[in-house]
């Protein structure tokens, strides 16, 4: 079973105000103290992987003007960039990786390709590159640029990973590097070459300056659930999130479409490992479990709930009647947000009331459990058989309450049945791959582009 733990640098969990609690240290999160613990406590809990999600935008509605709640609750703003303590939380461990969120369309491709080939050599081999395609309004404008519509976003992305690839794998010969100080030579400029892309939307040219990393390439993740963002996954990604996993069906769909697209890029069934979105509520009984369920909620609003809703898709739904059914809402983010909390199977119209309750009570992700270890347990192994899943990223409530619970009652539960455990292998793409080992497969497209 994966378990990645997921994480923004902001002082909230995923759902509600849970800065507020008494027992939650996340005020903490822009010392480095904080991160280095937290990444201490999920290594011993056998976590794979520290995922840190990402964005330029904060909760504004649809016209691009701030929620005031989103401030007053720091819901979502304050957001700090991640990218800086991904070396120092891998510092701490020895085997727990470092996922990364970047944007396709925010960062350009030359500086993110040093930026990971970096952090792959300082965290020993264990970063990832969680793939986004970034379509908040408001990033744009902070950007100075036009929004980009969404059946463009996905092309950007495809030329933007393949010039990154082409920098990783085919920069450096696997041989240039000598270090040779009675010889002088650092490196051995046959083995080190410029390369090229000519894309629809990037053409760009040069070195990667940077020699090769343990991985050469991070472990590559990705998130999109449209048609195109299952596309971009069965091209690229070697993990796909799936995010909500409340629907089984639809969680078992998402996995069959992007496997059929698999072969359509050469690539084998198992080359994708899929990992949805969970919530876990934990104590030594029942009783303990729902008391701190009870709890959380209480940090839990509607208002709250609306901000956070509005930094996902860029609605303010509150603007909308509560109790009257919601009109067709347009946008160019969130769409698969929108599709599953507005538009539901049965096409029944819901009201602004039932998407926020939900939505509060729920998270982000739509999969919650509350219980001892062993039923959580019990929950996890059964959702896996009947989804197809690899494993979950697992959403924090109050830190670092929520990896302590699990370290004391799930992960023992999990390691004796056999489902967790240290992996073996000494890259992050080793760990979770250990029939390929710490470079891409050689079906990979990224494979293509080597020295």
């Amino acid at each position: 079973m994966i378990l990645g733990a997921f994480q923004l640098l902001n002082p909230n969990g995923t759902v509600g105000v849970s800065w507020r609690h008494p027992q939650n240290a996340s005020l903490g999160y822009l010392t480095l103290d904080y991160w280095t613990s937290m990444a201490r406590t999920l290594e011993a809990a056998d976590f794979d992987f520290l995922f840190f999600a990402d964005s330029y935008g904060w909760p504004a509605d649809s016209h691009g003007e701030t929620i005031a709640q989103g401030v007053i609750d720091a819901t979502n703003v304050p957001l700090a960039d991640p990218i800086v303590v991904a070396a120092s939380a891998a510092s701490a461990t020895t085997r727990l990786g470092v996922v990364v969120t970047a944007s396709t369309i925010v960062e350009r491709a030359g500086a993110l390709a040093r930026r990971y080939a970096t952090l792959d050599h300082l965290t020993g081999g264990r970063i990832g590159w969680n793939i986004v395609t970034g379509g908040h309004p408001v990033s744009a404008a902070l950007m100075g640029e036009a929004p980009t519509p969404h059946h463009l976003r996905y092309a950007i992305a495809d030329d933007h990973v393949t010039f990154c690839l082409k920098l990783w794998e085919g920069s450096w010969s696997d041989d240039a590097l000598k270090e040779d100080k009675e010889g002088g030579v650092y490196a051995d400029p046959a083995g080190v070459r410029v390369v090229e892309h000519q894309g629809e939307h990037l053409s760009a040219r040069g070195l990667l300056s940077v020699p090769p990393s343990p991985q050469r390439s991070p472990l590559l993740v990705q998130a999109g659930s449209s048609g195109p963002g299952k596309a971009l996954a069965a091209k690229f990604a070697e993990v796909v999130f799936l995010g909500a996993g409340d629907d089984i069906v639809k969680v078992k769909s998402h996995i069959a479409d992007t496997r059929a697209h698999l072969a359509e890029n050469g690539r084998g069934e198992e080359a994708v490992k899929f990992v949805v979105g969970v919530m876990v509520v934990l104590g030594a009984d029942e009783a303990e479990a729902r008391e701190k369920h009870a709890q959380m909620m209480t940090y839990a609003t509607l208002e709250q709930a609306a901000t956070n809703f509005a930094w996902l898709t860029g609605f303010d739904i509150t603007a909308f009647p509560m109790d009257e059914p919601l009109p067709d809402l347009d946008t160019e983010m969130g769409k698969s947000l929108i599709d599953q909390l507005l538009h539901p199977g049965t096409g029944a119209r819901r009201t602004p009331r039932e998407v926020l309750t939900d939505y509060r009570d729920q998270g982000h992700f739509g999969l919650m459990l509350v219980g001892t270890g062993e039923s959580v347990a019990d929950a996890l192994e059964d959702y896996m058989a009947k989804t197809g899943v690899d494993g979950f990223l697992v959403q924090p409530h109050i830190a670092p309450g929520t990896y302590d619970d699990i370290a004391t009652y799930l992960s023992p539960v999990l390691r004796e049945r056999g489902l967790i455990g240290a992996r073996e292998g000494d890259t992050l793409r080793g760990r979770l791959f250990p029939e390929s080992g710490d470079r891409l497969p050689d079906v990979h497209v990224g494979a293509g582009f080597r020295f």
